[in-house]
């Protein structure tokens, strides 16, 4: 993929700073200053905008970078070790706060029961959703989709066998089975494009929530550490076992909404594809990691609670505000 529809390839611009950690972090990156203390790091707010905005830009130097950014900063011996002191602040907060005791078997069960009626967001957007909601879910969203699967993609040097081919097939899919056009990262640009969004990636980071950097944040530190293999595969049922369901409320809504034929596809385009790899990911790719590794059970469980954890953290967010704002 080289470029989306009204968009471009190039590397985002660096955002505006949300504090003084993220401040001299991004500091750093444009070659002025120099970082806090690693402990400064680990003294921040876990789940506040400062901390999440600093770590996703340490983190975007191992993807696409920022314009102007010097590449070889992605590996700064300075700059890790104030990531390293952000990650286990938040990684921390996270097993105090979503970690439960009850079995693998019983936390993915419980992915299987919807919530009551009308409560989630998809719920929302299906039922009372406007253009202006939908175009604010979208913003928020584009922060993860227009890098679908890409943080996922770390986990496959580290599994093996079963679980190696049942997660290489499934993002095999995800990224558009040998098509650029279908790309799941391209039909959400075509997504954004249908409701007169801007299309590059990384052009909203300065309007994501803590809450959204959060949950792009949890991929790629799954994804980032070996020692969090498990967690990520955890992460990635989640996703894969929630989203058909709520894709169908999703493409309904942005029909309802009148939000254009390729924003009603790319959720239909889930709807089909995402049933498919809940069977992949639960008999190959969570039952071949814990054949070969079934102490990693814990971490898998600790995987799919983080993410229901921070995905109830936004949900709250956006119905709290919507309603209250004019549209874009």
């Amino acid at each position: 993929m080289d470029t989306y529809r009204g968009g471009s390839h190039r590397s985002p611009e660096l955002p505006r700073d949300r504090g003084p950690l993220s401040a001299a972090v991004l500091g750093r990156l444009r070659g002025a200053g120099g970082l806090p203390h690693p402990e400064d790091a680990r003294a921040a707010d876990p789940y506040g905008e400062d901390l999440h905005l600093a770590l996703y830009a340490c983190y975007e130097l191992h993807y696409r970078g920022f314009a102007g950014v010097d590449p070889a900063l992605e590996w700064d011996p300075e700059l890790l070790a104030v990531r390293r002191g952000a990650e286990e602040v938040f990684l921390a907060a996270l097993r105090h706060d979503a970690t439960r005791t009850d079995s693998l078997e019983a936390v993915l069960a419980g992915l299987l029961v919807e919530p009551v009626h009308g409560q989630g967001v998809s719920d929302f957007l299906k039922e009372q959703g406007e253009l202006r909601h939908v175009r604010e879910y979208a913003v928020q969203r584009s922060l993860y989709h227009l890098k679908e699967a890409d943080p996922h993609a770390w986990v496959l040097p580290r599994l093996r066998g079963r679980a190696k081919a049942g997660m290489a097939a499934i993002e095999y899919d995800e990224f558009g089975a040998g098509r650029a056009e279908r790309v799941h990262a391209r039909l959400f640009a075509d997504l954004m494009a249908d409701m007169g969004l801007e299309t590059a990636y990384g052009h909203y980071l300065d309007e994501g929530h803590a809450e959204m950097l959060a949950l792009v944040n949890l991929m790629s530190l799954f994804g980032l550490h070996r020692r969090l293999r498990g967690a990520l595969v955890g992460h990635f049922a989640a996703v894969e076992i929630t989203s058909s369901p709520a894709s169908r409320r999703l493409a309904q809504a942005m029909r309802r909404a009148g939000a254009g034929p390729a924003a009603e596809f790319f959720y239909a385009e889930h709807v089909e594809a995402d049933a498919v790899h809940e069977q992949v990911v639960r008999r190959e790719v969570v039952a071949g990691l814990l054949a070969e590794e079934p102490e990693l059970e814990a971490d898998v469980a600790f995987g799919i609670t983080a993410t229901d954890f921070l995905e109830e953290r936004l949900g709250k967010r956006l119905l709290a505000g919507w309603g209250d704002r004019p549209a874009r």
